[in-house]
This record gives structure tokens, C-alpha cells and sequence, in this order.
């Protein structure tokens, strides 16, 4: 279940929002009172409702909003609870001091944004000990391993146990709550209006994640990266997921460099079955894999990970074949032999420039790269048997296709492209990996010039519904992952 915070100064916006959240199927509301710019009228926020409340009234410790002194604070929680409602939420400091009353259920709760402590068991036990129906524990994530501890300690608890991690690299605790025994998790009701670091909003948590679906069960796809707020990877695999009815979610996570043997250590007790693995840990994640595929292999990177029942672990390249495909089916001829003999310039030389590289080999084209630093340049192209240029001179290679592997031109920057229109020509190959616009600089230049265009878009879908076929042998709904991707970065269909 989803406990929604609402938090509004007014009390006409407050009972809005609560009715808008019932209709769209809430079931669960805290109010937060701390929110509230005048004299709180709790008979009229509790009057109608159409749904159980929690009341919170946070102070500024709590990084909440109440300016009144502590006496009133604690009188108007006792208020609530003598008009019945149905939750109230107590810091560890001031539950011993208001007894419970009616039926009002008391969730006495610590907050910590510096840290996720060392002794949670001791911190649980005090909250506890405190005449809890319920035990909230909001902890900063410093690093993955804090969700670990978290999610493992409120499945182990007697107590029913709300523990979740705030901040970007906590995201997976909130989604993960109910699968490890939470009674619920919180969401926002905007994403713009988040109540704590991390938090998402109700539609996130339920359209995307698919919260309410989550149980035991339910297998875990990490997507991990630094960064990985941009990388919509689990969006499309969700989308899959939940057109299909696989008991799956994907989840994102910030992962710092130094961190990943840490998180791999701890798959397992995630119940992580699957990776998308983004930079910088292509190359790094090889090492460590019990069995990788011959591209991931032959480039030293993987994009995937597929862990079996055994514990063993797989490794799989999906980069090169996808940009390969979309350039074949571009051409307009179907064989395998589509791009053979064929010239590529490749601007870029990372981990996604050399796995799109790689697959333009084996298709038999000559390949040139091209970077703003040219030694890795050179060093993509003598593993291509190809050649590097300058920058600066890319516009005198003489190419059959153009392949942007490099970021100019994603979101917000839409007004740059890495290959000005003037050298575009007519019934060329051009593939941009850029997928955030859909309709970059290059790709509506491209067009403009008749060349045959393959958007990032299409690329990326196709990468991820390898992805998919991966992780759960089924075939993928490709335009339902390419339509969720759509809504996301607010593209315009074709």
C-alpha cells in the first residue's frame, strides 16, 4: 500500500487533494499539518474522509514546517487522536508523552538525514518499546548497501516496520518497502513537491513501478549507474512487465564506482535476478561475471546481467547488436549483408561507441572514429582495424553513414548536434544514440537532407527489449515499451 503525503497551506487545497487522491484509488493519506499557514481545523480534514489519515506534524528538526512552539504541537496530536483519526505519527522524543487513546493507531518514528546508523536494532527496539502499532525508520543512504540493511532489518522485524532510505541512492528502499514486509511506503502527491530526498510521486510509484503489484516474489531488475537519473531503462522494462503481467520491476540505482563489488555482493539479498548496467561499470562488471558472451567478451564490456538459480552470473553485450539492426532495417535491404563494404564515421569513443563499433565490424564496414580526444579515438579504431581522425576534421571523411555515440544534444542541451547540417547528405545512414529528445538537432537535420534516420529512440527501445527477452525469455511488447518511453521525455510521435 502507498501512503500518500499531502502538504498544503490551505485547507480547501488539502481536502482537493485528498478527494483527487481517493479517486484515483489512494488509499492511504498522511496530512501533513505542518503545512498548514493558519489555525488547523481538524474536525473539518477529518470530518468526510473517504480514507484512512495519518497526522504528522513535523518540527524543523525533522526538516518539517512547524513554526509554532512545541506545547501546541503536542496539543494539536492529541487533538487528532481524540477526533479518532486513524494513524498518528510520533517522534521517539515526545511518544512516551502521549498516551494512546481510541482507536488510533500510534507510529512512533525516527528520522536521520545525515546517515543510516549502525545500530538500527537498538534504534528499532526504542521505537518499539515506545507502544508502536507501527515503527517508521527514514534514514539518509550513503551508499547501496544502507537499502540492504534496512529492507533485511523490517523484513526481520516483529513489529510491523516502515524502513526506508532517503536521497537518490535510497530510491530502491521506497520502491522495494512492501516487498520486505513494509505495510507501506510513502509517495508525494506531485514529483515536483517532494516531502523528503528520494521521494517519489503516487503516479511514479504506481504507473511506473507498479507499487501495489510488488510482493515477496516480485524479481528485482537493477539498472545501475554514475549517473543514472537521465537513464530510462526501467521505464520501458516496467512498461514490459506490466503489459505481460511478469511479477518483475526495475529498479534505478545510483551506484558510485568504488561501490559496485559492494552492490554485487549484495544481488542476493535483494533478490536482484537481472542488471542493465550503464557507465562507468561496463567494463569494470566484466571482471567479476562467471560467464560473458563473445561480444562482451571481445570489447571487455557488458550492458547485461542475468544472474541464474545457480548463483551463477552472465554476461551480455545488447549495445552493439541494437545500433547494428536499426541501420540494417534503415538501409532498406533485407540481408544480413545490408551494410557490408559500407563507411561509418563514429563520433565518440566510450563504452557505447565501442560496442556499436564492435557490431560494424562484424557487418563488414570500415570503420572511422572520430573524438574530442583523440587517443582514445585511435584506440577504438586500431581495435576496429580502422582508422581515427580529429575533431576538427571529421566533416572531410568520406562516409556512407554517421553514427553519434557521444551526448551532444540531449536533453537539456537540444539545440547542439555533433555534425552540422551542411555536411549531411543525401540517402546517408545517419543513427543518433541520443534518445532524450527523440528529435534531436542531428536527427531533424538528417531528415531535412533525405538521409535514412535511426533516432535513439528506436535504438534504445530495441536495446532494451534485448534486454527483456534476456531477463525473462518472453517475447517483448515493443510499442507499448516504445509509447512508455514517449510519455516519458514528452516526445512527438512521428
Amino acid at each position: 500500500m502507498i501512503c500518500v503525503s499531502v502538504a498544503r497551506g490551505r485547507h480547501k487545497q488539502v481536502l482537493a487533494e485528498c478527494e483527487h487522491l481517493v479517486e484515483q484509488g489512494a488509499r492511504l493519506i498522511e496530512l501533513r499539518l505542518d503545512y498548514i499557514r493558519r489555525q488547523v481545523d481538524l474536525k473539518r480534514l477529518l470530518a468526510n474522509r473517504k480514507c484512512p489519515m495519518i497526522v504528522t506534524c513535523r518540527r524543523a528538526a525533522e526538516q518539517g514546517n512547524w513554526e509554532g512552539g512545541e506545547e501546541s504541537r503536542l496539543m494539536l496530536l492529541r487533538a487528532a487522536i481524540a477526533e479518532g483519526v486513524d494513524y498518528v505519527d510520533l517522534e521517539e522524543d515526545i511518544a512516551g508523552s502521549i498516551p494512546r487513546w481510541g482507536k488510533t493507531k500510534r507510529i512512533v518514528s525516527m528520522h536521520d538525514f545525515r546517515c543510516t546508523p549502525e545500530n538500527l536494532e537498538e534504534i528499532h527496539a526504542r521505537l518499539a518499546g515506545l507502544d508502536a502499532d507501527i515503527v517508521k525508520m527514514a534514514t539518509m543512504a550513503n551508499e547501496p548497501h544502507d537499502n540492504v540493511r534496512m529492507l533485511q532489518f523490517a523484513r526481520q522485524s516483529k513489529v510491523p516496520t516502515v524502513g526506508i532510505c532517503m536521497g537518490e541512492i535510497g530510491t530502491p528502499s521506497r520502491i522495494l518497502a512492501g516487498k520486505f514486509g513494509a505495510p507501506f511506503s510513502y509517495a508525494t502527491f506531485h514529483h515536483e513537491r517532494a516531502l523528503a530526498p528520494g521521494q517519489l510521486s503516487f503516479d511514479q510509484m504506481r504507473e511506473v513501478y507498479g507499487y501495489d503489484q510488488i510482493d515477496r516474489d516480485t524479481r528485482v531488475y537493477a539498472v545501475i549507474g554514475d549517473p543514472v537519473a537521465n537513464d530510462l531503462t526501467h521505464v520501458i522494462l516496467n512498461a514490459g512487465f506490466q503489459a505481460l503481467k511478469i511479477n518483475g520491476v526495475s529498479i534505478p540505482l545510483r551506484l558510485p564506482r568504488e561501490q559496485l563489488l559492494d552492490f554485487l555482493a549484495d544481488c542476493q539479498d535483494l533478490d536482484v535476478r537481472g542488471l542493465s548496467v550503464g557507465s562507468p561499470h561496463k567494463e569494470e562488471v566484466v571482471r567479476h561475471l562467471s560467464h560473458v558472451d563473445k561480444v562482451s567478451d571481445s570489447i571487455r564490456a557488458a550492458d547485461t546481467v542475468l544472474y541464474h538459480d545457480d548463483g551463477a552470473s552472465y554476461g551480455y553485450n545488447c549495445d552493439s547488436r541494437a545500433a547494428v539492426v536499426g541501420l540494417m532495417k534503415a538501409s532498406g535491404v533485407k540481408s544480413d549483408t545490408a551494410l557490408e563494404g559500407k563507411r561509418a564515421l563514429v563520433m565518440g569513443a566510450g563504452s557505447v561507441a565501442t560496442a556499436v563499433v564492435h557490431g560494424l565490424v562484424q557487418a563488414k564496414v570500415q570503420v572511422i572514429v572520430t573524438s574530442r580526444t583523440i587517443a582514445r579515438a585511435r584506440d577504438l579504431a586500431d581495435m576496429a582495424d580502422g582508422r581515427a581522425v580529429e575533431w576538427d576534421s571529421r566533416y572531410a571523411v568520406q562516409a556512407d553513414m554517421v553514427v553519434n555515440c557521444t551526448p551532444v544534444g540531449m536533453h537539456p542541451n537540444v539545440d547542439e548536434t555533433p555534425y552540422e547540417v551542411a555536411n549531411l547528405k543525401r540517402n546517408w545512414l545517419v543513427c543518433d544514440m541520443v534518445y532524450n529528445p527523440e528529435r534531436t538537432m542531428l536527427v531533424k537535420d538528417a531528415r531535412g537532407q533525405g538521409c535514412r534516420v535511426v533516432t535513439g529512440v528506436d535504438t534504445f527501445v530495441r536495446h532494451a527489449a534485448m534486454q527483456f527477452k534476456l531477463f525473462t525469455d518472453q517475447s517483448p511488447p515493443l510499442e507499448v515499451m516504445r509509447s512508455a518511453l514517449r510519455r516519458v521525455i514528452g516526445a512527438a510521435k512521428l
